[in-house]
């Protein structure tokens, strides 16, 4: 759910024309982000700050949504210029398949990010020490909206106990609060690290945060949905109290765009962040590891735009897979 309207930043471009007839050009973007607990929002509130800063002209706001399926129709229709997105539901997108019901979404890779990772997570008592011990439990797969909950669900489904749990549909900040108060016993959320959300919920007092591997999805999960998923770890001590490795899912996250987006406006845009994203860091670290030799790695499935395309090619760079 969109906890507000967006205002009239779809993609415009209008011309103030000065007393001396100079005309400099006016572009206001929106970037649809995420809910308020994950890594998208302050990610993307930072990159609009640094874009609204750097490029004259430009005016870059970051909205609050549901997630990632909300990302891509709001792209896709052109109620928003720019969308955090993970490339498990870009893909659904694109192809018009799955929550996409036959409709293709207009949309084009810019930049894929960072390696989002899965964390299934759950307390001590709570009485589950692995996905399988998640059966009969109540369980938070994600946001309506997010790709959280496709993640989430393909996961479960592996490990054969999809249909087999109470399932909740929470944001990540309400999954936090719901696992305090024993609402429910555990929750999945796919994000950057560190989450600020599970941050918090590893800080709580008489509190023991534990989190599942479930690496051995994958497997079964590329099978069926395609090479979008990868074996990655949650390194020790990413969070209070968490001091072994977990072994878990791994998806990247793209920026991605309207298809119709301009050229110049796109190569701006790549451009600033990978050579800004020192800036954009301070809103949230995961941007430190912004990188144009990610895009070599086949990291989208889906085509790149041209704008972002000509700043690969200066690079020396040749995007693979979409």
């Amino acid at each position: 759910m969109i906890t507000h309207v967006f205002r009239c930043f779809t993609l415009v471009l209008t011309f103030a024309f000065a007393p001396a007839a100079h005309t400099q050009t006016k572009v206001a973007l929106s970037i649809a982000s995420g809910n308020t607990g994950g890594v998208y929002y302050p990610l993307a509130g930072g990159i609009g700050g640094v874009l609204s800063r750097t490029l004259p002209g430009y005016q870059v706001t970051a909205e609050v949504t549901g997630g990632s399926l909300d990302n891509l129709r709001l792209v896709g229709s052109g109620r928003a210029d720019l969308a955090l997105t993970m490339a498990d539901a870009a893909w659904d997108a694109f192809k018009g398949r799955e929550k996409f019901n036959g409709k293709p979404q207009a949309i084009r890779t810019l930049l894929a990010l960072y390696p989002n990772r899965m964390h299934i997570t759950t307390v001590d008592g709570s009485g589950i020490a692995s996905v399988k011990d998640l059966k009969g439990k109540r369980v938070s797969v994600g946001a309506p909206g997010s790709a959280t909950e496709i993640m989430g669900m393909r996961v479960l489904e592996a490990f054969g106990v999809a249909n087999d749990i109470s399932r909740e549909r929470l944001s990540v900040n309400e999954s936090v609060n719901a696992i305090k108060d024993r609402k429910i016993d555990a929750f999945l959320w796919a994000g950057g690290l560190p989450t600020a959300a599970i941050m918090d919920l590893a800080a709580t007092p008489g509190t023991k945060l534990r989190l599942l591997d479930h690496a051995d999805a994958i497997s079964a999960m590329n099978k069926k949905y395609g090479p979008l998923y990868i074996t990655g770890k949650i390194p020790p001590n990413t969070y209070t109290g968490q001091n072994q490795p977990v072994n878990i899912a791994v998806v990247w996250n793209l920026i991605v765009v309207n298809a119709s987006m301009p050229e110049e406006v796109a190569y701006n845009v790549i451009k600033t962040i990978l050579e800004r994203k020192a800036d954009i860091a301070k809103s949230h670290k995961e941007a430190q590891h912004f990188s144009a030799e990610f895009q070599a790695s086949g990291a989208s499935p889906i085509p790149y735009h041209p704008g972002a395309l000509r700043y690969l090619k200066e690079k020396g760079i040749r995007p693979q897979g979409g």
